[in-house]
């Protein structure tokens, strides 16, 4: 049995993959899973903003940094799936209407404990792969870039 909180972080871990993928990853590889299950949208998906906040240094006093849309979408499975009932939520930066809708069809098959085992495995595992490669392909050219500098004290 899997405790609350792991569930909680599992779910977590999840949305921000899902949120961070590209929506054409997404869609191939869940075609590939072979879930397929009926579903309809409970609340959007609809297009917003939200405030993004900082702080300077990481630490210091928060302040309202500037805006960013923000689409989001709920959806909630069909009588006939084996999770019938289940409600799950998707929020992806941008006006992507879609990758919401799929963020949130596969937050709601997640639910389903079998599923959710092969979501994370199949699913979660390679994308959370191919945005750790992103990533340090980003850091490379970002380091390619790098000037270092100094200061050269006069021995006065």
């Amino acid at each position: 049995m899997i405790s609350l909180q792991d569930r909680r972080m599992s779910q977590a871990r999840r949305q921000r993959v899902l949120a961070l993928s590209l929506r054409q990853q997404i869609e191939t590889r869940w075609a590939t899973l072979g879930i397929r299950v009926a579903h309809r949208c409970v609340r959007g998906p609809e297009t917003g903003m939200a405030m993004l906040r900082g702080r300077m240094g990481g630490t210091g006093r928060a302040f309202n940094l500037g805006e960013m849309t923000l689409t989001r979408a709920s959806v909630v499975l069909d009588e006939a799936s084996p999770a019938a009932g289940a409600l799950g939520h998707g929020w992806v930066r941008g006006r992507d209407r879609r990758h919401a809708e799929l963020i949130a069809l596969i937050d709601a098959c997640a639910q389903h404990e079998a599923w959710a085992r092969h979501i994370d495995s199949e699913l979660i595992a390679p994308l959370e792969d191919a945005l750790e490669a992103r990533r340090g392909e980003a850091a490379r050219d970002t380091a390619a870039t790098r000037v270092d500098f100094f200061t050269l004290v006069r021995g006065e």
